[in-house]
């Protein structure tokens, strides 16, 4: 038995994991709260929120300690995505880290980036986007990171592209490398495209564990709402037709949770291993999201459907969230590609 063998197949969390999500548990329920997520809904992103989060050393912790970070692991780092997918939280906290790890890897991340005060994105697309391009986090960020043909290419603008209106509530621009008034190589060749497609894997992975914490808290909605109505003298949750699609959804966020988990382990410790793993936890999750928060609207009936209803703004994010980086489909079928290359090998 090898060092790895029993981490393999362990989902636990240790006592620091298991602390460090009850802090952030902690944070958002106490900063985030609806009112502050319906707040946000214009420009998709709340300044005096994120400002806070980074005080926390959320940004921080996503780097190497010889980076000036605080080497968190992957593992670590879903912790926190779920706890901003539960939450709805108006941070671009999974764009600005997946692009802050990627410089550090390429030697190019800054101080300032770090700790959040400079927020960077990068594009999600798995196909590489030639042109103009929409980025999720490419309303508020100060640099955004994009492919161009062979080079990883850092791009800033004097003003900042224009928020685009999307189902997800995202700060979402579009954002054109020929527009840009400074465009700088950071690195060029097949080795700096295999660190962003490292990128892409940690972008999907994160945000396949916030679609986690967004499913188990549309459930925890629709489970609330249906011990308090009753039909025929009997709470509705009573019932096989309310009752059965919940405990599928608990079945769901059990099973993406371990996988996203899973896969940030793999990720971290033998990334060759089970590459299939990370974009995986985001196809279905992207796919599961969209049907438990439909559920949770089912379940409360005309209310689910009202502008004000919560469930309502977990609905629209879990299907904007899904498409942010493009459509689904397209990790999909790189994931065929991954596993018909190993069992070619084998």
């Amino acid at each position: 038995m090898d060092r790895y063998e029993l981490r393999r197949l362990d989902y636990s969390l240790s006592e620091d994991h298991q602390a460090l999500q009850a802090a952030y548990k902690d944070f958002f329920a106490t900063r985030c709260p609806i009112e502050t997520v319906r707040a946000a809904e214009e420009s998709g992103f709340d300044k005096n929120l994120w400002e806070r989060l980074c005080a926390m050393g959320a940004t921080t912790m996503a780097v190497p300690e010889s980076a000036g970070g605080d080497g968190a692991t992957l593992v670590d780092l879903t912790l926190v995505a779920e706890e901003i997918g539960r939450s709805l939280a108006p941070v671009p906290w999974i764009d600005h880290v997946c692009a802050e790890r990627l410089l550090a890897r390429l030697g190019a991340v800054e101080a300032d980036v770090v700790d959040g005060t400079k927020l960077v994105a990068l594009d999600p697309q798995q196909d590489a986007a030639t042109g103009r391009r929409l980025i999720p986090a490419g309303s508020v960020a100060e640099q955004v990171l994009v492919r161009d043909g062979t080079e990883i290419v850092a791009l800033s603008f004097a003003s900042r592209p224009a928020h685009v209106d999307n189902i997800g509530k995202l700060p979402m621009g579009w954002v054109d490398p020929a527009t840009a008034d400074s465009r700088t190589v950071l690195a060029g060749g097949p080795e700096a495209l295999a660190e962003y497609q490292r990128a892409l894997d940690e972008w999907r992975l994160l945000t396949g564990a916030a679609l986690v914490g967004l499913v188990e808290e549309t459930m925890t909605i629709a489970a609330e709402f249906a011990k308090t109505r009753y039909t025929l003298g009997v709470p509705i949750s009573s019932l096989q037709a309310i009752s059965h699609p919940l405990a599928n959804i608990a079945i769901t966020v059990q099973g993406g949770r371990n996988l996203a988990r899973r896969a940030a382990w793999f990720l971290d410790n033998e990334p060759e291993e089970r590459r299939e793993l990370a974009p995986s936890t985001f196809v279905f999750m992207a796919e599961e999201a969209a049907k438990a928060a439909t559920m949770a609207v089912h379940v409360q009936g005309g209310l689910g459907v009202s502008a004000e209803a919560a469930a309502t703004a977990y609905l629209v994010r879990a299907r904007g969230w899904a498409v942010a980086g493009g459509d689904p489909a397209a990790t999909a079928k790189y994931i065929a590609t991954i596993v018909a290359e190993r069992e070619g090998r084998s």
